[in-house]
């Protein structure tokens, strides 16, 4: 499971389809992000006939950045790696110790990264959310799962959840929605989707407006079912991701490119190589500045402590068996003698022996 092998923020590469169908692309890719210190790579997995239909138009982002008089399908069959190629690609990123991921996008491309690829962890996009058969195919693997959920509500979110926890219970009786209530509201099931399942915040565009990001949904999902949230950013930028990690995020996923001014969909909307290790280097400072919850002084403050705290201290020479007055008693530092918080209770106490000015008091 991601939260018990990750100690810290799970930072995921999404290559995508960004490497255009080029195997060497793919693999410049792989080493760009082992060398920004990413702890894995996404790729896509998907079979085009058993994805999109042969007429389905593409989204103005994809109009905009590739040949607008294509279909979905016939851009995405130039995007497509091949059975080899991501054999290739998983060798090469366990050769550089870094988690090979892919998405797939059907149910063939899953059976394929489960059973011909021995993943034990699958990203599931955002628009896998109602993909019924996929979820319960993804739940039934036995791989760990990280859930995008853009362009969902909270309600479809949930719909999806039951579907997992059915299939992570592998309940024998035929799938319904009953079936996936039942399963969902269980102990078991809600221990299974806790074991297993991560829950990204998403904004599905490219790029994401800063005023769609909305990271506080992370902590709506993470109220309403229970389990560790990430974040899947599509915006410009690395502020919204370290900013997630701020909020809590377990999970960081982010498109990069080697070259913004490729073609392709995506290369637009995807950081740089300079800003994906930027990324990687804020989001480890942010886990050290956040720190544990509790309040104490830490070991680099103390030699600070005497410096910028304050001493009951003589305002001019007092001597013994003299009155502490507001005249003669004041507040100085260094915060080496007895603390101001107890300047009320001197006054009007007696000195037990001569103080100089700007003498501690003891």
């Amino acid at each position: 499971m991601i939260k018990d092998s990750m100690p810290g923020v799970y930072i995921i590469a999404e290559a995508g389809v960004n490497h255009n169908g080029d195997i060497t692309t793919a693999l410049k890719m792989i080493d760009a992000a082992v060398a920004a210190g990413v702890d894995g790579v996404k790729f896509q997995t998907f079979r085009v006939e058993h994805l999109v239909s042969a007429t389905a138009a593409k989204a103005s982002y994809q109009k905009e950045a590739t040949d607008s008089q294509e279909t979905q399908r016939e851009m995405l069959e130039k995007l497509t790696l091949s059975d080899s190629d991501h054999h290739r690609l998983q060798a090469h990123c366990q050769e550089h110790n870094v988690d090979f991921l892919s998405t797939p996008f059907d149910c063939i491309s899953l059976d394929f990264l489960i059973n011909q690829l021995g993943l034990r962890k699958l990203k599931l996009s955002s628009g896998a959310i109602n993909h019924g058969p996929l979820l319960l195919a993804a739940g039934q693997s036995g791989a760990d799962i990280i859930l995008s959920s853009g362009l969902s509500n909270i309600g479809e979110v949930e719909q999806a959840l039951m579907v997992l926890s059915y299939g992570l219970l592998n309940c024998s009786e035929p799938p319904s929605l009953s079936g996936f209530y039942e399963a969902f509201a269980s102990i078991e099931g809600k221990v299974a989707l806790q074991n297993s399942v991560t829950l990204l915040h998403c904004t599905t565009q490219y790029p994401a407006p800063m005023k769609d990001i909305n990271l506080r949904a992370m902590d709506i999902l993470r109220l309403a079912f229970g389990l560790d949230v990430g974040f899947s950013d599509h915006s410009l930028g690395i502020s919204a991701p370290l900013a997630g990690v701020a909020r809590g995020a377990k999970v960081i996923e982010k498109h990069f490119t080697l070259d913004r001014t490729m073609a392709g969909p995506d290369h637009k909307a995807s950081l740089s190589l300079d800003e994906l290790q930027q990324m990687v280097r804020g989001i480890r400072e942010v886990e050290l500045a956040l720190g544990e919850a509790r309040k104490v002084i830490t070991n680099s403050e103390i030699e600070n402590r005497s410096v910028v705290r304050s001493s009951l201290t003589a305002l001019c020479d007092i001597a013994q068996g003299t009155v502490f007055t507001e005249e003669n008693l004041g507040v100085k530092r260094p915060g080496n003698g007895i603390s101001p918080i107890n300047y009320w209770d001197f006054l009007g106490q007696i000195a037990k022996r001569d103080f100089a000015k700007d003498e501690a008091i003891e």
